[in-house]
């Protein structure tokens, strides 16, 4: 056997022997890093907090369990008991899936939803039922376990949301959803409102009204003419042609305020029929019939015309026509206002605005509103990501606000921006209507 030969075996030799020493080291090591990764188990992608030893689908969605990195082992085992998925006791959501039992005082963390602690008031109230902690659709009026062994957990009374609308839920929005969707509120309070009814109108030229006074005049002088006659029937006519020209009167809107001023000669309106260089003419203003209640007698009116471009003229509401016009809807207000070198002329076109004043009452934004036509709703935040839905009454509208009638208290938070998400949510989490267990 020559040297080259000598040299080969000796190199196989050393070869075989490495070998051998390799698999001695990995038998005394254990599994591979890859067995390990293999046996460490399956999640859902969606709910981590579900683990299982083999392949399959998530119960809880359906969507296919996939491997556990060995880095996430650990979280996913300390997931499972309930120390890092976000629990709240106080979350009213239909189909919450991210609720586990929870002592009270015990603190978990969310890297959704930050940090929360139970709150230990909850286990005084009593218990209506208990849900589900994966599915709260599935409720049970006593105590037991889901099929992965996991507690239900107790509803209390005080978590059980007053406000009930048909067709929708209350949603929890974490600090993070709502700085991605945008969501803002404001605190409902009592501000002094203030708004402006503006309506077309001209300036009166009214010879029926003015005839009609006329009578009226005539009659209140014929009355007292026949003071001191000794025959009733003739104080009762008299008293009868009073009453009856009055009732003219108001058929043609005169307030009794008006009436009783037209009482001698000098009082006679003849600003209806020819104007003038000085003294007051009337304006008949038409306002809508959604806006009679807001007009009253004493509220003062801003007059302008395209005659006098930024010519603004004062005037004050004087009398309102007690029926309204079976063509336009509308109702026409009377508004005295001084014509100073007489520029406002008969017949004018004008634009009133009537300064109406609704004093200090509870505002609610305008922005808040959700109005589907059927009803009104606004979405109140209660703190902690609680969002509840309520059905208000509303009043007028005035200054970018609503007069808040019912369905939400002074101090409360509602919703101003982002409303249509929250609405969206908050119809989806009302589908699915919790039903009792079986067993």
């Amino acid at each position: 056997m020559n040297l080259m030969s000598k040299k080969i075996i000796l190199i196989a030799g050393l070869v075989v022997l490495g070998g051998i020493i390799v698999a001695y080291r990995a038998y005394h090591r254990g599994p591979a890093p890859h067995a390990a990764h293999q046996t460490a188990g399956y999640q859902c992608p969606m709910h981590p907090s579900y683990t299982s030893q083999k392949q399959g689908d998530c119960p809880i969605c359906g969507m296919k369990l996939v491997p556990i990195e060995p880095s996430e082992a650990a979280s996913v085992s300390t997931m499972t008991t309930g120390k890092q998925i976000c629990i709240l006791h106080k979350c009213t959501m239909a189909n919450c899936k991210m609720e586990l039992p929870l002592k009270p005082g015990e603190t978990v963390t969310c890297p959704i939803c930050g940090t929360h602690t139970a709150p230990a008031a909850g286990s005084s109230g009593k218990i209506l039922y208990y849900r589900n902690p994966m599915n709260p659709a599935v409720t049970s009026p006593v105590p037991m376990k889901d099929s992965m062994g996991m507690d239900y957990v107790p509803v209390y009374a005080e978590e059980v949301s007053e406000a009930s609308v048909a067709g929708q839920a209350s949603a929890i929005i974490s600090e993070q959803k709502k700085q991605l969707i945008g969501l803002k509120t404001e605190q409902v309070k009592r501000r002094p409102l203030n708004f402006t009814v503006r309506a077309s109108g001209s300036v009166a030229y009214d010879p029926e009204l003015y005839n009609a006074i006329a009578e009226h005049h005539s009659a209140m002088v014929a009355r007292e003419k026949v003071k001191d006659s000794p025959w009733p029937d003739v104080h009762e006519r008299a008293e009868a042609l009073v009453r009856a020209s009055a009732l003219r009167l108001r058929q043609l809107g005169l307030s009794e305020e008006q009436i009783q001023a037209f009482t001698g000669k000098e009082a006679m309106p003849e600003n209806l029929l020819i104007g003038g260089s000085g003294g007051s003419v009337w304006v008949y203003a038409q306002i809508y019939e959604y806006e009679i209640a807001s007009v009253r007698l004493g509220q003062q009116a801003e007059i302008t015309t395209p005659a006098y471009p930024g010519r603004v003229f004062r005037g004050t509401v004087k009398a309102i026509d007690p029926n309204l016009s079976p063509e336009t809807r509308s109702l026409r207000v009377r508004i005295e206002v001084p014509n100073p070198g007489g520029l406002l002329k008969l017949e004018m076109f004008v634009n009133a605005a009537i300064k109406a004043d609704l004093g200090r009452v509870l505002a609610l934004p305008e922005s808040a509103l959700l109005d589907s036509g059927a009803r009104k709703l606004v979405f109140v935040d209660l703190g902690e990501g609680r969002i509840e839905p309520r059905e208000v009454r509303v009043g007028r509208e005035a200054d970018g606000y609503y007069e808040l009638l019912s369905g939400a208290r002074e101090g409360e938070k509602v919703v101003t921006t982002a409303n249509f998400l929250i609405d969206s949510e908050s119809k989806l989490k009302s589908l699915v209507a919790p039903t009792k267990d079986k067993r």
